[in-house]
């Protein structure tokens, strides 16, 4: 499978996901954060990253699975499994940065780096006999999570305010606006809408300068608000927490479908620019625990 038809089935199956249930707002990445989390290699357990992991969301959404341990026909059948006849393979894509060869340079002579991309065929753990079921990783408790996401937001510094009955960031002032914490339905929503304005506060001009009008033109808002949800469920599936679907975002939809529809690679530039920002969120955590022994971390969702 070429990369392009893989932008454009992840993107065909989020516009599904969106369609199929109006007045809901469900998106592929709306169950997996208490469940699954972030996908694995079964073999090397490597995690997927960016638009692999909206992929194969989706394509365990679809499927019905309900684990997201993942690998290659060949990798499934060195560890002494057999993947069942009929079986469909789910495709993912990697991308390597190389150097043109000698003679390519360009006109100053240099030579540039290039991305090449790779497709993959993936099984699920459901679609393999024979392969021992990994023993469950232990997971943390309720409060437990929940520490671990107080944890996760306090370690980026970023300048919360509480009040109000709107969550947003305000560039002006670098600051970010959330309702106090009681007016939220359960703390997993809290949670969920902090990790949203804290995608749009990464994207600040000093910190990632995430610029995206021009990629997308006037439908550069949009798109930030599809980077920041996919984000949100990004660092969800990182904390072990469940990411539900929001009323409010009742009028991004018909723009995020006319982004999507508009563009098959749009879906591949958000997944990108999430990962982005969740890796330099994250980052603040590395660094607020270095030193630290491993029980004491509570990074481990």
């Amino acid at each position: 499978m070429h990369a392009n038809a893989l932008f454009e089935r992840v993107t065909a199956q989020i516009i599904a996901a969106i369609e199929s249930g109006p007045g809901s707002y469900k998106m592929p990445w709306h169950r997996w954060g208490e469940g699954l989390g972030q996908p694995v290699n079964a073999v090397t357990g490597r995690r997927y990253r960016g638009l692999n992991v909206l992929q194969l969301w989706s394509s365990a959404e679809l499927e019905g699975y309900e684990s997201g341990r993942w690998a290659t026909l060949r990798q499934w059948s060195e560890a002494g499994g057999k993947v069942r006849k009929s079986e469909r393979a789910t495709p993912v894509v990697f991308w390597k940065s190389t150097t043109a060869a000698r003679g390519e340079a360009d006109e100053e002579g240099s030579h540039t780096s290039r991305l090449i991309s790779r497709c993959y065929y993936l099984f699920n753990e459901a679609q393999v006999e024979n392969v021992e079921p990994k023993r469950r990783v232990q997971r943390l408790s309720p409060d437990q999570r929940i520490a671990s996401a107080e944890s996760f937001i306090r370690a980026t510094g970023a300048d919360i305010r509480f009040g109000g009955d709107r969550a947003f960031y305000a560039p002006a002032s670098d600051h970010i606006s959330l309702p106090k914490f009681e007016q939220f339905r359960d703390p997993l929503a809290f949670y969920g809408v902090a990790g949203h304005e804290l995608v749009h506060w990464s994207g600040a001009k000093h910190r990632l300068d995430r610029e995206l009008s021009g990629r997308f033109g006037a439908n550069s808002y949009a798109a930030e608000e599809l980077v920041a949800e996919i984000g949100a469920a990004f660092i969800a599936a990182k904390l072990g927490l469940a990411l539900a679907p929001r009323e409010d975002h009742a009028s991004y939809v018909s723009s995020w479908l006319k982004v999507l529809r508009n563009d098959p690679r749009a879906i591949l530039t958000a997944a990108a620019k999430a990962q982005e920002a969740v890796d330099y969120l994250v980052s603040f955590s590395d660094e607020a625990r270095h030193g630290e022994t491993e029980s004491q971390s509570r990074w481990a969702a």
